[in-house]
């Protein structure tokens, strides 16, 4: 089975969480947290930096490591480091997502979240609410 490795930023206000959307591929209109497959000789912190970069024009402090998700799809079984990170500037620009919302933990369960990014969804209430 194909392997892809990813790095995701759940990006918080500090009650919040800010969630994208999809609007390409297989995976077009489900919401996960913004970032991108690591490339060669890269750290899961320089991908999640890089894809912050290129996904929303935007800078980003990263906080620490939630945690690490494997999941299986159909195709190919993701491993994805999720990274607690804040905005450094409140301006974001979408440029491979068509919407973003920012959500507190009681609004998690109104968008439809990729499977994979389901066990980051309850990181991201543990990390609020600590």
């Amino acid at each position: 089975m194909k392997q892809i490795h990813v790095a995701a930023a759940v990006i918080t206000d500090g009650t919040r969480v800010l969630a994208t959307r999809r609007n390409y591929g297989e995976f077009a209109g489900g919401y996960e947290f913004p970032g991108g497959k690591l490339e060669p000789g890269e750290s899961g912190e320089e991908a999640i930096h890089r894809e912050i970069r290129e996904e929303l024009k935007a800078e980003i402090a990263v906080d620490r490591l939630l945690g690490t998700v494997a999941y299986d799809y159909p195709n190919f079984h993701l491993t994805m480091d999720c990274y607690l990170c804040r905005l450094l500037d409140r301006h974001i620009t979408l440029t491979v997502h068509d919407r973003a919302k920012w959500l507190h933990p009681d609004e998690f369960d109104t968008v439809n979240w990729l499977p994979a990014d389901l066990e980051a969804v309850a990181w991201a209430k543990e990390a609020l609410h600590a």
